[in-house]
């Protein structure tokens, strides 16, 4: 419970930013595919970091990235790569910044198939998680892996089952808010009882 009287899952508590994201960004439903791509970029330069660390960068990713633009980001060369290596003010990791160019290209090959927004969501569950507690909480599942398996066979990097749920969190198609939070549900997309809404 918070000092306003919301109660929120407890990682939402430890920084002020990452309590903000939580109140009104995290878990709700994100339907452009250049914010959609920011979350893929964003959640794979988080893999073995903390998520607290992209949010302090996430500025300073928006102007290196062009604003995660995948038409821009898709035509980066070798003096983008390099520039980006320089950076001091986002993770500076050779692979994970190669990743998200090539993902912005594979972005753009899924427009002739339904687009990025509809492949990611075509692969949200029946029935979401009910946690209690964070124990509950699930950092992989059936669907994840689906999911990730499916993107990387679409040329996407640095995807794995584990960024993928983290991934359906963030934007809804999962919702991992536990039980008593002033948030869960806010997605729209389940009923308190885990079940699909609509």
């Amino acid at each position: 419970m918070g000092e306003d009287g919301l109660a929120r899952t407890p990682w939402a508590y430890s920084d002020p930013l990452l309590l903000h994201y939580y109140d009104t960004e995290w878990g709700l439903p994100v339907t452009d595919e250049q914010g959609l791509f920011e979350r893929i970029s964003l959640e794979a330069f988080q893999s073995g970091l903390s998520w607290l660390i992209i949010l302090r960068k996430r500025p300073a990713f928006r102007e290196a990235f062009a604003g995660f633009d995948p038409d821009v980001v898709a035509r980066f060369g070798p003096d983008d790569e390099a520039r980006l290596m320089a950076d001091a003010g986002i993770v500076r990791n050779g692979a994970k910044i190669r990743a998200t160019i090539a993902n912005a290209q594979a972005v753009i090959d899924l427009r002739d198939d339904g687009g990025l927004v509809a492949l990611v969501e075509s692969f949200r569950p029946d029935v979401t998680p009910v946690p209690v507690t964070l124990a509950d909480v699930p950092t992989v599942s059936a669907e994840s892996t689906a999911l990730a398996k499916e993107l990387r066979r679409r040329g996407f990097r640095f995807v794995g089952p584990t960024t993928a749920h983290a991934l359906m969190e963030a934007v809804g198609l999962v919702d991992t808010h536990v039980v008593g939070s002033h948030r869960r549900g806010a997605s729209g997309f389940w009923n308190p009882d885990g079940t699909r809404a609509g």
